[in-house]
C-alpha cells in the first residue's frame, strides 16, 4: 500500500484518500514497530473525524503490545507535556491544525517529546506502514488502554513562565477559533488580573467560523473588531491545535510573527545574555540584531517544528522562534507552545508601562517585511533556479539551507516551498519600506 500523507515534519492528508482510519492504524503499529515504546500518550483536537482515527491509532499501537494513556481532546502542546509528566516512551497527536475541514493528520514525538521528522525516523515508520507487514495479536499480548489527565499540571506549568508581582490588569480579547485553546484560557483565567473578551470560544469541530487559521486576511477581522469595540489592551488567536497564537495591538492591528520573535528573543536576553536564539531562514535580520544589541547568539534552523525542536537540544538554546507564529522554550523540553508567548507579552507589558504598539513600533520601521506570500507555481525547482539566474550578479550572498535566500545591499528575501501546502512561500525584508515594497512587487512579477 502507498501511503502518501508523510510529510517533511508530520504527518497530513486528505481525509478518505490519503488518510483513513486503515491507514492511521498501520501508522500506529509502523511507529510502535520503529520505536519499540512501553507506553504511549495519545490525544486528538476537535475535528470531528480525530475520534475515529485517534480509535484506529490505538488500536494500531495496542495490537504491537503498547500500553495507551488517552489525554483526550488536547492541544498539541499537552501532548509535549503529557509524554514527559506521566515519562513515557512517546507520544501521538492527532491533528491537522490549520488545514482544511476535510484534512487531518499526526504530529509524532519520542521519548522527552524529541521531535521525530522526515531525517529522524519518520520515513522508516512510512516504509514499516507501507509493507504492512503484521502479525494478528494475541489477546494476551494486547497493550493496555487508559484515560487520564494531567491538565491541572500543565495549566500549572504555563504559570510559571511569569512573575505574578509583574503583571498588571489588562483587557485582553481572545479569540480561540473554536479549537481547543478554550478550555486552557477558563483554566487560566482565575489565576490572572485580566479581563478576557472570549469570541469564538467553544470548541467546534464544524469550525463554523471559518478554519481557525489567522495568518489568513479573512481570519483576522473578528479579533480586531472585538479589540476595537471593547477598547481591550491587546488581543490574541488561535489556530485549532493552540501551538501557535498571533497577536494584535491595542489598535486591532496585526503583529507579524516575526517580529513577536524579537520581542520575545529581548525579553529572554535581557533576563539571561549570552544565550542562543533560534531563528528560521524567512526573516531574520531584526532578530541577528536584537541579538547583537543584547549580546546573544542566532543560530539559524530549517522551516518546522522538528527541525527546530532538534536545533534547540542541539544549541541548548533558551528560546527560538518562527514567523509563522511558532515559539520554542527550553524549559518546555525544546517545544512549542501557544500559551507561553502571549502569557511573556502580557507580563512584558506589566513590567514596560508600554502599548504593545509601542513595543514593536521601532523595530518594524527599522526592519519592514512582506509577511509571507503564498503562490501556487509550476515547476518550483525551475522557477527556483530561474530566479536564481536573474538576480545572480547583485546577490551579497546566496545559500540554499532551506529553499533560496538571497542578500543585496538593502534587501534579501527566501523562496521556498511549503512542507505542508502545495505553494511556495515569499518573505522579502529591506532597510526601508519602499524599497520592500517594490522588491515584493517585482519577484512576484517574476513569479
Amino acid at each position: 500500500m502507498k501511503i502518501d500523507c508523510f510529510k517533511a515534519y508530520d504527518i497530513r492528508g486528505k481525509l478518505d484518500d490519503e488518510l483513513t482510519p486503515k491507514i492511521v492504524y498501520r501508522i500506529g503499529r509502523a511507529y510502535a514497530r520503529w520505536l519499540s515504546p512501553t507506553a504511549v500518550v495519545v490525544g486528538g483536537d476537535v475535528r470531528n473525524s480525530s475520534a475515529t482515527l485517534k480509535s484506529a491509532l490505538t488500536d494500531g499501537l495496542r495490537d504491537e503490545g503498547v500500553h495507551v494513556i488517552d489525554i483526550g481532546l488536547c492541544g498539541t502542546e499537552e501532548i509535549y507535556f503529557a509524554t514527559n509528566y506521566f515519562g513515557v516512551d512517546g507520544g501521538i497527536m492527532v491533528t491537522a491544525s490549520h488545514n482544511p475541514i476535510d484534512y487531518n493528520g499526526l504530529k509524532l514525538v519520542r521519548e522527552h517529546s524529541k521531535p521525530v521528522s522526515s531525517d529522524t525516523g519518520l520515513l522508516d515508520i512510512r516504509k514499516i506502514a507501507e509493507e504492512g507487514i503484521f502479525l494478528t495479536p494475541e489477546d494476551d499480548a494486547l497493550g493496555s488502554y487508559k484515560k487520564t489527565s494531567c491538565f491541572d499540571a500543565y495549566v500549572a506549568h504555563l504559570l510559571t513562565y511569569i512573575d505574578d508581582s509583574k503583571l498588571k490588569p489588562l483587557k485582553i480579547v481572545i479569540n480561540s477559533g473554536n479549537g481547543g485553546a478554550g478550555k486552557v484560557l477558563d483554566a487560566l483565567e482565575p489565576h490572572l488580573p485580566f479581563e478576557f473578551i472570549k469570541i469564538h470560544h467553544e470548541p467546534d469541530g464544524a469550525f463554523p467560523n471559518g478554519i481557525p487559521n489567522p495568518l489568513l486576511l479573512e481570519n483576522r477581522y473578528h479579533t480586531t473588531n472585538a479589540i476595537r469595540k471593547h477598547k481591550a489592551d491587546f488581543g490574541i488567536a488561535w489556530d485549532g491545535d493552540f501551538d501557535r497564537c498571533f497577536l494584535f495591538d491595542e489598535s486591532g492591528e496585526f503583529i507579524e510573527g516575526y517580529y513577536v520573535v524579537g520581542l520575545l528573543a529581548e525579553a529572554f536576553l535581557r533576563k539571561l545574555p549570552n544565550e542562543k536564539i533560534i531563528h528560521d531562514p524567512r526573516l531574520f535580520w531584526n532578530t541577528q540584531a536584537i541579538c547583537k544589541d543584547f549580546s546573544g547568539t542566532p543560530v539559524q534552523s530549517k522551516c518546522g517544528h522538528s527541525f527546530m525542536k532538534q536545533a534547540m537540544r542541539k544549541e541548548d538554546a533558551v528560546y527560538g522562534g518562527e514567523m509563522s507564529a511558532h515559539h520554542y522554550f527550553r524549559d518546555f523540553f525544546y517545544c512549542d507552545s501557544g500559551m507561553i508567548p502571549w502569557l511573556l507579552t502580557a507580563e512584558l507589558l506589566g513590567v514596560s508601562g508600554k502599548s504593545l504598539s509601542s513595543m514593536v513600533k521601532s523595530r518594524m520601521e527599522k526592519y519592514p517585511c512582506s509577511g509571507e506570500i503564498n503562490r501556487e507555481i509550476k515547476d518550483v525547482t525551475g522557477k527556483l533556479n530561474d530566479l536564481e539566474i536573474f538576480y545572480n550578479e547583485k546577490a551579497v550572498e546566496v545559500d540554499h539551507f532551506d529553499g533560496l535566500s538571497m542578500i543585496f545591499e538593502g534587501w534579501r528575501f527566501n523562496l521556498r516551498s511549503s512542507n505542508t501546502e502545495p505553494v511556495v512561500r515569499l518573505n522579502v525584508e529591506a532597510i526601508t519600506c519602499e524599497l520592500m515594497e517594490s522588491k515584493t512587487e517585482e519577484i512576484l512579477r517574476f513569479l
